[in-house]
């Protein structure tokens, strides 16, 4: 499958709202504790990613997108920028989603190897994330070298309304002047 990872601008994100939500719709669908409740309504789903395409104009979030070989979003990561004077340095990788058609072949990575190269190019070298504890994603976010901080009981809910606990990572990276 040829997969084509992409940086969205802001104008772009608002094009790509339909097929972003279907992504996310798919991930509460399968049980995702991505900060949405189940069943998830479609004007929840735009309202969510047109305050990310906002938060794109204003230069705080990256919103980096998979596609498919006929320009459909499969999968997508944000890195989310620390604002306060104190944490120039920092980001926060947020809601890496992968369809679950298109799970399986290595998408998780393109999406996080994408994301950490952006945010080093940016200047942001240590990265910070959270995700259920004893999810896939946990496994995932291990193999690709992210550290284990802690674990936060009864943190969020599942979509159905299950308390899970979270599992903080965070990475440092090498600074763009050292690569």
């Amino acid at each position: 499958m040829s997969t084509l990872i992409r940086l969205l601008n802001e104008e772009e994100a608002l094009a790509r709202v339909p097929d972003l939500c279907d992504v996310l719709c798919d991930c509460v669908d399968g049980g995702a504790s991505v900060g949405f409740m189940a069943p998830l309504a479609d004007a929840d789903a735009v309202a969510y990613w047109r305050g990310v395409a906002s938060a794109v104009g204003r230069n705080e979030v990256l919103l980096l997108v998979a596609e498919d070989a006929v320009g459909r979003v499969i999968g997508t990561v944000q890195v989310g920028f620390a604002l306060k004077p104190n944490q120039p340095h920092r980001a926060d990788l947020m809601k890496l989603l992968v369809h679950r058609a298109a799970r399986g072949g290595g998408l998780s990575r393109l999406l996080m190897m994408a994301a950490e190269r952006e945010a080093r190019a940016r200047g942001r070298w240590l990265l910070v994330l959270d995700t259920a504890t004893g999810e896939p994603a946990e496994a995932i976010y291990e193999r690709f070298g992210w550290v284990r901080s802690g674990v936060i009981p009864d943190y969020a809910l599942f979509p159905d309304g299950r308390y899970c606990a979270t599992t903080v990572f965070y990475k440092r990276l090498a600074p763009a002047a050292d690569v």
